[in-house]
């Protein structure tokens, strides 16, 4: 079912309730914010990719405390087994039966520290789950929670004791972002909130998990028209037309992130349809993080996001009106 504009205005309303109780808390880009709420509303997964002490857990951290479901935090670590992640089966000796006992994936968020400290076995339990809300253990399968939603987050300058994550994990997160370092007042009301002893454990929830609920299910009936859907594959298949540059260009679960996140990004809006810019606005965040550049232009400083850039400049863009029809 489409979404009614009177939907999509309550949507907007609880967007900026929840952006400006994170914001409250988190003092930095809001942009940073805005990418991770939309991808929240999508039902996507966030990785945060940035050097230690920018406040990449404190942000996810306080997405989980503003809503009030379950809130489940994980530290990868080398050690860490995939039954420490997905959960196990125990016998009991009483029933003479086994049991399953959850693991953290069984919540509604669930912050996943460092993710690339742990072994490429235990990152390979999270693929399952975060494809297809689900976890199969001992041939059983049993499903998570929804909304469910995946924050991830580590360092890409320390390398040592990491594994770094394959390009299936890698393309199982809808948004790749850094968080950057505050402006100098911005810097400033952190170092306040740090000598009071301000937590993200203080802020309260403004939203009930059946309101995230419904918000993902509005976000999925965001209309897109036949041109919007045509621009977006126009873009994602440029990415796979420049051989010299890029060796690997966007899969078609790329395009579908992006649409999803463009749906969120219209809803957050107070609109019930998306249009050429919440694509296009959106590009890098989504794809750029699936791009695998060819060394040789790595060595000439090209990026992912370079790439998209270009793209987008260079894709014809539809009328936006016709997104509405």
């Amino acid at each position: 079912m489409e979404t009614s504009a009177a939907d999509a205005d309550w949507f907007s309303r609880q967007h900026q309730r929840l952006a400006a109780n994170i914001s409250g808390f988190f003092r930095g880009n809001p942009a940073v914010v805005e990418r991770a709420l939309l991808c929240m509303y999508a039902e996507g997964h966030l990785l945060l990719d940035d050097v230690p002490g920018v406040g990449k857990t404190s942000l996810a951290k306080a997405i989980g405390q503003s809503v009030s479901g379950v809130v489940r935090r994980v530290q990868f670590t080398a050690d860490l087994l995939p039954s420490d992640v997905t959960g196990v089966r125990i016998w009991d000796a009483a029933s003479r039966t086994f049991e399953f006992h959850e693991g953290p994936v069984f919540a509604n968020v669930v912050l996943i520290d460092e993710i690339n400290r742990a072994s490429p076995k235990t990152q390979s339990a999270l693929l399952e789950v975060m494809e297809e809300r689900r976890v199969t253990v001992d041939s059983t399968t049993y499903r998570v929670p929804r909304p469910f939603m995946a924050i991830a987050t580590q360092n890409p300058v320390e390398h040592g004791g990491t594994y770094e994550l394959p390009e299936a994990q890698i393309d199982r997160f809808m948004i790749r972002s850094t968080v950057g370092y505050p402006d100098h007042a911005a810097e400033i009301e952190i170092l306040t909130a740090g000598t009071r002893g301000v937590e993200p454990e203080d802020l309260e929830p403004v939203l009930t998990n059946a309101d995230l609920l419904r918000m993902t299910e509005l976000a999925r009936g965001v209309h897109l028209s036949a041109e919007v859907y045509d621009y977006i594959v126009m873009i994602v298949a440029d990415t796979r037309r420049h051989p010299d540059q890029i060796r690997l260009g966007v899969s078609p679960r790329g395009g579908l992130s992006l649409a999803r996140a463009a749906q969120a990004r219209a809803a957050a809006a107070g609109r019930p349809f998306v249009t050429p810019d919440d694509v296009k606005s959106l590009a890098p965040a989504v794809l750029g993080h699936r791009i695998i550049i060819r060394p040789e232009a790595l060595l000439d400083g090209l990026t992912g996001a370079d790439v998209l850039s270009r793209i987008t400049a260079s894709v014809r863009i539809p009328d936006p009106y016709s997104a509405r029809r």
